[in-house]
């Protein structure tokens, strides 16, 4: 089940009905709350939602009615929606505004400052593909909240509601923490598929790489959850094995080679100090500098 609300429902609209505003009002309204959804255009909604449709310019015919207003649009559509709703004088100052970006904080509805409203973010760090299995995803997953301290106290509820972890962040550390979440998440998936077009390259078909590529994926995730990063580092680099990474070096076109000489010594700093000897750690950073030698052809047996 989800967290239970607090002492009392709250009345939330959301604009934006798209997967990230989708997911978390289906698993607001779970936790009990009184959902209002606004959207461009008419779409299904999964129930026990309801969508009210109208201009991207105008604000929606329930919005006086609630205590919270979230945002979900994209990051470049926050500040102009927050334009349109202080020029309407749509916004009191005993509700609260959050809006769902990662990357900015609240400064992103200046234009509300006015009308005397806490304004604040709520970014719960999770993917949100389906909103109908987003409640499941949510719960025991972390969220950052920030802003003005009426909206990070309601942000911190709404996130327990849903069975979030709330922790607070400064506005100015959300380009730092958000790019940390698009290389867990993001770029963990354009690597995932470098490797399968690598082992396609040697061979397999696209469905049978992957097929391959599946449990080592596995293993290495329960690994990290377990050891943790530096506890989880496997392959040449962890091991000092430096004629392999020459040999990885050497096979690779000029543009993935790049990126592994980057990880390779990425993979250096998470190690740290202690792992490796002084000699190896030095072989190795000289494989990752040194340009790559051609790969030998390999010995046919007649």
């Amino acid at each position: 089940m989800t967290g239970a609300p607090g002492p009392t429902p709250l009345v939330v609209g959301v604009i934006g009905p798209g997967r990230a505003g989708l997911g978390l009002a289906l698993a607001l309204a779970r936790a009990g709350h009184d959902l209002r959804l606004y959207g461009r255009r008419a779409k299904p909604v999964p129930a026990p939602l309801t969508l009210t449709t109208g201009p991207a310019d105008a604000a929606p015919p329930w919005i006086a009615a609630v205590a919270v207003l979230i945002l979900a649009v994209p990051d470049d559509a926050i500040s102009p929606l927050a334009g349109i709703l202080a020029r309407g004088r749509s916004i009191r100052a005993d509700q609260v505004v959050l809006h769902l970006s990662g990357l900015l904080g609240h400064e992103a509805l200046a234009a509300l400052l006015p009308c005397g409203a806490a304004l604040g973010s709520l970014h719960p760090l999770q993917t949100l593909i389906e909103p109908e299995v987003a409640p499941d995803h949510l719960r025991g997953a972390w969220a950052a909240v920030e802003g003005m301290p009426r909206a990070v106290t309601m942000a911190t509820r709404l996130a327990q509601d849903v069975g979030l972890r709330a922790f607070p962040l400064r506005a100015e550390d959300k380009p730092r923490y958000h790019a940390g979440a698009v290389f867990a998440s993001n770029y963990f998936v354009v690597v995932e598929a470098l490797a399968q077009e690598l082992l396609q390259s040697a061979g397999l078909e696209a469905a049978d790489a992957w097929r391959a590529l599946a449990p080592l994926v596995r293993g290495t995730f329960d690994n990290l959850q377990r050891d943790g990063p530096r506890g989880a580092l496997t392959g040449p680099v962890a091991r000092g094995d430096a004629e392999t990474v020459a040999r990885h070096l050497a096979a690779l076109g000029p543009e993935v080679r790049e990126l592994y000489r980057r990880l390779g010594e990425a993979a250096l700093d998470v190690m740290g100090s202690g792992r490796l000897d002084a000699a190896a750690v030095t072989r190795v950073k000289q494989a990752l500098a040194t340009a790559p030698r051609p790969v030998p052809p390999p010995v046919r047996r007649s």
